[in-house]
């Protein structure tokens, strides 16, 4: 554990937020429940006793411990900026007309569509995010990768990169997304080259972070799109709300009704074990740990972001005492 400054210009400083998340991963780092995801081969290697949190606010302090400068591949938490710039490339209205916005209570690889509009149910279940993903602009495959690495870059502030092996390994073993992609294309919500598609999907699956640039792209979220570390808009800020809404009701998987009345505020998981939580006009929030529970959450990431906002009265709906006495629910006086 270090609470020392090695990110850049950031500082790091003590405080009692820091001292919060060392208690809260000496509590859990020797909790072994959970399997590691194995569905993809090269995921199933990964170390389970990795663990870091991270925390950076608005105006730029960082808080972390762990193994936090640890890389992993970004995998499904990718969607939530894959839908931010779908959504400026295309509007909400168009984008609305491919992917809804309504939470499934399924799991996030099912292989079902509204059976009214034929639209997959949103952009944080695989067939959602392969409809959204196939909807970034470019003149081919290279200029569409090289928009979607440029905007993760936004977001984090450096350069990434995609994990071969990882995007192969999906490539190769990804039938299922493969059949998700057919249905669509029946129903007239994907009309770009299926396997194009597939690939530009699993390789912003496969791009390389850490747990400290989790935390920096979720300040983002709550900084309107504002990088805090490098002050670079990353996405239009007429689209957080967006962006946010669906986090909150759809990014947990069917976890996230109990995820939205425990913890209460937007969120992201992935197989790769990271979570990625936003507190809007406040903070972002990562958590990596591999092993996951049965709806492919991590399992001390969700622990740790349950206590988190239990001690730090983070839910949305928490009403906490403000200035002269007054009480506020979240951001807002009352």
């Amino acid at each position: 554990m270090s609470d020392q400054a090695n990110q850049g210009d950031l500082e790091i400083r003590p405080s009692p937020l820091l001292t919060v998340i060392n208690d809260l991963h000496s509590k859990y780092k020797s909790l072994k429940e959970g399997i590691v995801a194995n569905y993809i081969p090269e995921l199933a290697k990964v170390n389970p006793d990795l663990f870091s949190i991270s925390i950076v606010t608005v105006d730029g302090q960082v808080y972390q411990v762990g193994d936090y400068q640890q890389l992993f591949t970004i995998q499904s938490i990718s969607k939530v900026f894959a839908y931010g710039l779908a959504l400026e490339d295309h509007g909400r209205d168009y984008v609305l007309t491919r992917v809804g916005v309504e939470p499934t209570g399924e799991a996030f690889n099912s292989i079902i569509l509204d059976e009214q509009s034929k639209r997959p149910y949103n952009p944080m279940v695989n067939a959602g995010a392969i409809a959204t993903t196939s909807l970034i602009k470019g003149a081919g495959a290279t200029e569409r990768l090289n928009r979607v690495l440029e905007m993760f870059r936004r977001y984090i502030g450096h350069d990434v990169f995609v994990d071969i092996s990882v995007f192969t390994s999906e490539r190769s073993t990804g039938h299922r997304n493969r059949a998700m992609a057919h249905l669509m294309l029946n129903f007239g919500m994907i009309d770009r080259n299926i396997e194009e598609a597939l690939d530009l999907y699993f390789q912003q699956c496969a791009v390389m972070v850490n747990c400290h640039d989790l935390a920096v792209m979720a300040a983002t979220l709550a900084n309107r799109g504002v990088n805090p570390v490098t002050g670079e808009q990353a996405v239009n800020s007429r689209y957080i709300k967006d962006i946010l809404s669906v986090m909150y009701t759809c990014g947990m998987y069917n976890f996230a009704g109990e995820w939205a009345y425990k913890v209460g505020i937007p969120a992201k998981s992935g197989v790769c074990g990271g979570i990625m939580a936003v507190v809007p006009n406040q903070m972002g929030i990562a958590v990596f740990s591999p092993p996951l529970d049965i709806r492919g959450n991590s399992v001390r990431g969700v622990k740790v972001c349950e206590e988190l906002s239990q001690q730090l009265g983070l839910h949305l709906f928490e009403c906490v005492k403000v200035e002269n006495g007054k009480w506020g629910v979240g951001n807002c006086e009352c």
